[in-house]
């Protein structure tokens, strides 16, 4: 088999294309990124049996010949951080949109088999309170230019499945951790500031919960879809990781054996989304996955020990992140 990843030197694809070279050595890899700042070839360098093409996703010259030459495309790339779609949300809407609409193109001429990868952000958020959980059938309501931009894109990739035909599928995941994360994000940000000696921050009172999942786990999880999923579905990704900000900042803490307290609050997110809950049953029952990471502690504790090995990984992009939230006050 032929894969095409698309965002396959960031975070969650690199991990998938580890995870893929590691499990499945009969399938030939390709990556497609643009190597922005939060796609690092590095993560996939030592892979000898994958070929990185760096690229634009919204660029139908590069994208076109990539996806005919290819079985499967899997659609990691997007803009992902809410931060700077708040401070600048065009990147957001040319990748997260312009972009699929380009390989969603190809795949149809070419009759490619296509999964994409998308975020429970495209649900809104629940009461801190409310029992509910996100299934493939809630209601869309996006509340930032990352969490719409990513909604229109799944609506995409369903008009081209019910319009043209298109062998695809989607999926929905929480909260990803893991080794080989941005430090803009919210858990390696930590981890490095407390590597370096410094408090960790916290956005408001750190009430707002997200559902934590391993990145191996969402990954196993695609090719469940993959291999298994029916075409035109919507599968919800998640591990029943639900955890406050709070809780996350503590855990760190406690990993780093310093106090529970010892971290700064900052000033909040605009319009930050309170709860995020998935009910990955459909998942469950109709393809038999189930996460393999499930103690949370753990996983973080071996988080913490990557970022403390891999330090020349991200050490050169420490101080441009930290500056970056300073100026917004967080």
């Amino acid at each position: 088999m032929k894969v095409l990843v698309t965002g396959g030197a960031g975070f969650i694809g690199a991990n998938f294309v580890r995870l893929t070279a590691n499990e499945r050595p009969d399938v030939d890899i390709t990556v497609l990124d643009a190597l922005t700042y939060a796609g690092d070839a590095r993560s996939i360098q030592d892979l000898a049996s994958v070929s990185l093409v760096e690229g634009d996703i919204a660029d139908a010259g590069v994208v076109d010949p990539l996806v005919a030459e290819s079985d499967l495309v899997v659609h990691f790339a997007a803009e992902s951080h809410n931060d700077n779609s708040l401070n600048d949300p065009s990147p957001f809407v040319r990748t997260n949109i312009v972009g699929t609409f380009t390989l969603l193109e190809a795949a149809r001429r070419n009759d490619v088999r296509f999964h994409h990868i998308s975020t429970d952000e495209v649900y809104g958020d629940l009461e801190l309170d409310d029992p509910a959980k996100f299934t493939a059938s809630t209601p869309y309501n996006p509340s930032s230019p990352y969490s719409s931009t990513k909604a229109g894109s799944d609506l995409l990739v369903r008009a081209w499945v019910r319009s043209f035909g298109l062998r695809a599928t989607i999926s929905n995941c929480s909260n990803n951790y893991g080794p080989y994360q941005h430090i803009e994000k919210f858990i390696p940000r930590q981890i490095t500031n407390l590597i370096d000696g410094i408090r960790p921050r916290l956005y408001g009172a750190g009430a707002n919960v997200r559902d934590w999942i391993h990145v191996d786990d969402h990954n196993r999880a695609v090719w469940a879809i993959i291999d298994g999923g029916r075409i035109g579905e919507t599968y919800l990704i998640g591990a029943d990781g639900e955890k406050s900000n709070l809780e996350v900042v503590q855990e760190l803490l406690a990993a780093f054996g310093r106090p529970e307290d010892d971290f700064d609050h900052v000033t909040d997110r605009p319009g930050h989304d309170l709860r995020y809950a998935i009910d990955a049953s459909k998942l469950r029952d109709e393809l038999g996955w189930r996460p393999q990471h499930t103690d949370f502690q753990d996983g973080l504790a071996h988080t913490v020990d990557w970022y403390r090995s891999n330090e020349d990984w991200w050490r050169p992009e420490k101080a441009r992140v930290e500056a970056s939230y300073a100026s917004q006050g967080q």
